[in-house]
């Protein structure tokens, strides 16, 4: 059974794939709406020294197991674009 989001709540990991600092420290999801969004967040520091996540959200991405297929502009279920 995976994991579902429920409406209002969602969850934070550690970024176990960070290479470099522009990549977040922490990436997850949350649900607000019925729409499923994508978190990152970056570990920072305030002028005064204090501790805090700088956090960012956008549209999540439809995953790959969906089930959705994409005919790349093919009309009527052939391979041909016109």
């Amino acid at each position: 059974m995976a994991y579902e989001l429920k409406e209002m709540q969602g969850s934070l990991f550690k970024n176990s794939k960070k290479l470099t600092e522009l990549q977040p420290d922490y990436t997850g999801k949350i649900k607000v709406n019925g729409v499923e969004l994508q978190l990152s967040a970056w570990v920072a520091k305030t002028k005064a020294g204090e501790t805090y996540l700088n956090i960012k959200a956008k549209e999540a991405m439809p995953s790959a197991n969906t089930g959705s297929q994409d005919n790349f502009g093919a009309k009527g279920g052939t391979d041909l674009p016109f």
